[in-house]
């Protein structure tokens, strides 16, 4: 949406494609505190407001999943499942899933979706700070779960992080900061296989692997730090992606393909937030435009 608002102030005419409903994955977080400007806002609120600017600017919205893109030198094929569009330059700004436990548990039981922004969170940088204070628990062994531990380690009582295994993968000299910090427990070789709650998360239920044990940690939060999961590879063609499914393209958002741009959480990077999503969507519309501007 950011990019159909700097696409049509450039002069052009910008056609938003989203097979769901605006907005993304920020749509489901229930307040935004880190967006500069912005204080608290609900993610519903925020993607709304970024929609209706982008149609008072002239942007167009069309609720239909892309199949595909074709790269036909001075104009490009968008295959939709409401027909086909054609365009002079195209903007693949399909973000990526977080990684549920549903997705590597099959014997994950209890309401994981339902309490999504009622305790359970898959971004500690992004909701951390509502748990200042209380106990929280992290799923996952790599980078992102120990930083993410680290991080709330600093402002909660308690974090347990929870891996399959009996070491971590992510960095050893951040996994032994957390072995040092008091407030720290780690529960390895075990699996988050159920969540406790109703109207807000209480607790995980855990099971050890080796032994079968069963335990029940009581917990105000869970961060499932587990990765995400991109949904490229029907542009392989235009683009090229690496072995975690991200397209390559680089702080530019060019890709392979001249006249394809690739922004947001879809590309490879290092930092997935809602500011550098924006900034994205903002250099890939300036970028398309200029494009086009070529080709005249």
């Amino acid at each position: 949406m950011t990019a159909a608002i700097y696409g049509q102030r450039a002069g052009k005419t910008t056609l938003m494609i989203e097979e769901l409903s605006y907005g993304g994955q920020i749509i489901n977080t229930p307040d935004i505190e880190n967006y500069p400007g912005l204080m608290h806002v609900s993610g519903f609120d925020y993607s709304t407001k970024l929609y209706e600017q982008a149609l008072e600017l002239g942007a167009k919205f069309m609720f239909a999943q892309a199949v595909s893109v074709e790269d036909k030198g001075s104009f490009k094929i968008v295959r939709t499942s409401e027909g086909d569009i054609e365009a002079k330059s195209v903007i693949l700004a399909t973000g990526a899933k977080n990684r549920t436990l549903g997705m590597v548990s099959a014997e994950l039981a209890g309401p994981e979706s339902g309490l999504v922004g009622k305790g359970v969170s898959y971004c500690a940088t992004c909701d951390g700070m509502f748990y200042r204070g209380k106990v929280t628990a992290i799923a996952g062994g790599g980078n992102t779960a120990l930083d993410d531990a680290l991080f709330l380690s600093n402002i909660c009582s308690k974090v347990y992080v929870i891996h399959r295994r009996d070491e971590f993968r992510g960095s050893p000299v951040t996994a032994q900061k957390l072995a040092a910090k008091e407030n720290v427990e780690f529960v390895l070789n075990s699996n988050v296989t159920g969540i406790i709650g109703e109207e807000k998360l209480t607790g995980v239920e855990v099971t050890n692997k080796l032994s079968g044990e069963k335990r029940i940690i009581e917990t105000d939060g869970l961060f499932v730090a587990m990765g995400q999961v991109p949904d490229n590879s029907r542009y392989t063609n235009v683009v090229d992606i690496d072995d975690k499914g991200y397209i390559f393209a680089g702080e530019t958002c060019t890709t392979k393909t001249p006249g394809i741009f690739a922004a947001g959480d879809c590309r490879t990077k290092e930092v997935r937030q809602l500011t550098t999503a924006a900034s994205d969507g903002a250099v890939a519309a300036l970028a398309a435009a200029a494009y086009i501007e070529s080709l005249n």
